[in-house]
This record gives C-alpha cells, sequence and structure tokens, in this order.
C-alpha cells in the first residue's frame, strides 16, 4: 500500500530537480517532507525579477485562496474543503518565501559588495592625497606667518610701573585705615555717650531717694 505514495514523492521529489534547473518552474509544490530549494539567481537584476514575480505570485495565492473559500462554503463538508484551500496555500507560499529569500540575499550580497568598493576606492583616494601632499608640502602664506615677539619694556619702565602699583596700594591702605580710625572714634564717643547718661540716671534715681526719706 506505500508504493503509490512513493512513487508519487519520487515523481514530486524529480519535477522538483527538473524545475530547479529553469526558473520558469519556481513555483512547483512539493510534498510535505521535500523542502523547496530556490534555484541561485545568477546576477541582480535576476534577483529583483524574482522579487518581483514572487510579490506577484503571493497576491495571486492570496486572491485564489479567497475564491477557494467562498467555494468550500458552498459545499457539504465545508472544514475538510477549508482545510485542503489552507494547506495549498501554505505550500504554495513556502515556495514563494524560498524563492525571495534567495533574491533577497543576493541584494544584501550587492550592496555589501558595492559598499566595500567604495570604501576601498575611498581609501585609496585618501592615500593617493595624502601622498601628494607629502611629496608637494604647502609653502606658508604671507598671512600665516609668525607674530613678532613682543617688545621686553626698559628696566626703567618696569621700575616706574612697581613704584606706581606699591603706591596705590599704600594710597589704599591709608585711606581703610583712615577709615578704620573714624569708626574707633565714633564708637568710643557713643560709649562715652552711654556712660555719661547712665551717670546722669543714676544721679537723678538718687536725689529723688534722698527726697523721699
Amino acid at each position: 500500500m506505500a508504493y503509490p505514495f512513493a512513487l508519487s514523492t519520487l515523481r514530486n521529489a524529480a519535477l522538483a530537480l527538473a524545475c530547479a534547473a529553469f526558473s520558469a518552474c519556481s513555483y512547483v509544490l512539493l510534498p510535505p517532507n521535500v523542502q523547496h530549494v530556490a534555484p541561485p539567481s545568477k546576477s541582480l537584476a535576476e534577483a529583483d525579477r524574482k522579487l518581483a514575480d514572487a510579490t506577484a505570485r503571493r497576491a495571486a495565492i492570496e486572491a485564489e485562496f479567497a475564491a477557494s473559500e467562498q467555494v468550500c462554503y458552498g459545499k457539504f463538508f465545508v472544514n475538510n474543503c477549508l482545510d485542503k484551500a489552507r494547506e495549498k496555500r501554505r505550500e504554495e507560499l513556502a515556495v514563494v518565501r524560498s524563492i525571495e529569500i534567495e533574491a533577497e540575499l543576493v541584494q544584501r550580497r550587492a550592496k555589501v559588495d558595492e559598499r566595500d568598493r567604495a570604501l576601498a576606492e575611498t581609501l585609496k583616494e585618501d592615500k593617493a592625497e595624502a601622498a601628494q601632499r607629502a611629496a608637494n608640502p604647502r609653502p606658508p602664506r604671507e598671512d600665516e606667518a609668525a607674530p613678532p615677539p613682543k617688545p621686553i619694556a626698559p628696566r626703567a619702565n618696569r621700575e616706574a610701573t612697581n613704584a606706581a602699583k606699591l603706591k596705590g596700594i599704600a594710597e589704599k591702605e591709608k585711606a581703610e585705615a583712615g577709615k578704620r580710625a573714624a569708626n574707633v572714634a565714633a564708637f568710643e564717643k557713643k560709649r562715652q555717650e552711654s556712660e555719661r547718661r547712665q551717670a546722669e540716671r543714676a544721679k537723678r534715681q538718687a536725689e529723688r531717694q534722698a527726697e523721699k526719706n
């Protein structure tokens, strides 16, 4: 009883291997125990075409599945019909996905190769420019000349400047000393006035006490 299934499996596998050599047979269904292997793309243009075809094929599969659903709802064994339609859709989408994966891999490799080529070209140009600058150094421009050194002041000028600074410091100290002396004098005057008032109050209190006695 197992021979018909085995023969069917072998026929499907042989058909898949034959179709792998021809891109026109990319969407042949395989039995559940055989995984679809997309034929390798020979160029980036072929990978782009495969992705476009896969997009169209995916839309067609979804449309076919939607139509099959409507047919199944009119049958007596609805669930059995829907299960078969879903399984067919799953198998067809698996084939489409395998083709998309292979084509997308080719696209990614092409982008990486292009980026590497651009980077290598940039490095090559940078090295060439560096070698050219080293071989032909640019002479300094007139406006890039070093600034002249600051003139050193004569000793007499330095001494006069220092003397002026010291004089300013002394005058500042004198002014602050005068302020401090004025503050001390004001404080002493207030203290004496306070003592005088206290003495007068004590005298008046003593006189009032004597009058009472």
